[in-house]
């Protein structure tokens, strides 16, 4: 499915009944990720998966300040308005993550409750985000003056994702193969306008977000499990739940265990607005 926002053709898939719950996929992804997630959650729930600017079938805008935080939020806000989706239960994975901790942040009557998956409320000291900014930079440009297959093959290597070495074959073929098909310029564009370097700081605002929240890390993922272990801490009414034998893209690893400690949560939501 498609629809016009500000602009941007945005691609989306819609599925089941019920409350919804909206699902944002990280950096190289699309919606196609989550296919085992949605078969669980369309059970119970309205489920919309989105591909995020510059990712999968959606548009590819050449600016990269359209690709900032306060667009991208606002574009998800209007999506939703669009749709006459009054709140969503919101869950965003990696860059995801950070975009849905953003949109809570800024739009928290739209939020029913929150899960990020393996993410960061961003980077505190200006040392460390001059550092990520010139490092997503420079990724930037491998994508544009490499090629595509070029930054694949670099990024399918790095620590982060090590642990994907252990899925089958065929997995780790397909995980390929949909970042192959990714847009150079919505990749490149989205380090430049979305990444973690340039993305203001949530930490300080954290305290102020009141919908219940869910946390979840990787036990291979010590990074973000201990990132996520600060943001719970910050968080008024969350939980950090850490999934064994899983690193950073939890919900690839470890799909099923993922998606029953998703629909477990969702489904306790429901019962709570009940009584």
């Amino acid at each position: 499915m498609e629809i016009k926002i500000n602009e941007v053709t945005y691609s989306y898939t819609e599925s089941g009944q019920g409350q919804t719950i909206l699902l944002l996929h990280g950096f190289t992804g699309s919606k196609e990720t989550w296919g085992n997630l949605i078969k669980e959650l369309e059970l119970n729930f309205h489920v919309i998966a989105i591909d995020l600017l510059g990712h999968g079938e959606t548009d590819a805008p050449i600016d990269d300040e359209r690709y900032k935080m306060e667009y991208a939020a606002k574009d998800l806000s209007d999506f939703l308005i669009q749709k006459q989706i009054d709140s969503v239960h919101l869950l965003g994975y990696s860059m995801g993550g950070r975009l849905a901790l953003y949109f809570a942040l800024a739009y928290p009557a739209k939020i029913s409750s929150l899960i990020l998956e393996s993410c960061t409320a961003g980077l505190n000291t200006e040392r460390e985000r001059l550092a990520r900014i010139e490092q997503d930079t420079k990724l930037s440009s491998m994508i544009m003056n490499d090629g595509i297959e070029t930054f694949v093959n670099y990024w399918e290597n790095i620590p982060l994702f090590s642990t994907q070495k252990n899925l089958p074959k065929s997995s780790q073929e397909e995980i390929k193969q949909g970042r192959l098909n990714q847009s150079p310029i919505g990749l490149s564009n989205s380090l430049k306008g979305m990444g973690t370097g340039i993305q203001p700081s949530l930490w300080n605002d954290l305290n102020q977000f009141h919908k219940t929240t869910l946390l979840v890390c990787g036990e291979y993922d010590e990074k973000f499990c201990l990132i996520m272990g600060k943001m719970n801490e910050k968080l008024k009414n969350s939980e950090i739940i850490k999934i064994p034998h899983a690193g950073h893209a939890i919900h690839v690893e470890q799909s099923e265990k993922f998606a029953t400690i998703v629909s477990g949560f969702l489904l306790e939501r429901e019962k709570e607005e009940i009584s």
